[in-house]
């Protein structure tokens, strides 16, 4: 039997810098926002991405797909749901629900690798792996 996903969710107010000239929020922004989501579930496990750094291990973005469905628009409250599907010995894959009063908009997936300060592709702490 496999251990529970990690999922966390955040809010995330639209801000109008964030926006096209259509006042929807720029296709851009939802990689700005996973990537706030993942920081957030990491500290919510009480560990910072500062933590994993100075300790040598680096996370790098190796695969990202986003699906949009609806656009969100300057000032929406969103929730970003984050959940970690699946690890291994070198990277993590996370899954990205962002939502406005429980409406699908987009949905995500990333695959983040381990690497070190050489860029040499190295095992995750063990505290991150085996999650799948």
């Amino acid at each position: 039997m496999s251990a529970p996903s990690l999922t966390g969710e955040i809010s995330i107010r639209v801000r109008y810098a964030e926006t096209d000239r259509m006042g929807l929020l720029h296709h851009a922004n939802y990689l700005v926002y996973f990537e706030q989501g993942r920081t957030e579930l990491l500290r919510s496990q009480g560990l910072a991405y500062r933590d994993l750094e100075d300790q040598g291990f680096l996370l790098v973005l190796t695969r990202v797909q986003v699906r949009y469905r609806s656009p969100a628009r300057y000032d929406d409250l969103l929730t970003l749901r984050t959940t970690v599907a699946r690890t291994t010995l070198v990277k993590i894959e996370h899954r990205y629900e962002v939502l406005r009063d429980g409406h699908l908009l987009a949905e995500g997936e990333t695959t983040l690798g381990c690497v070190d300060r050489e860029g040499k592709v190295q095992a995750l702490p063990e505290f991150l792996r085996g999650r799948d």
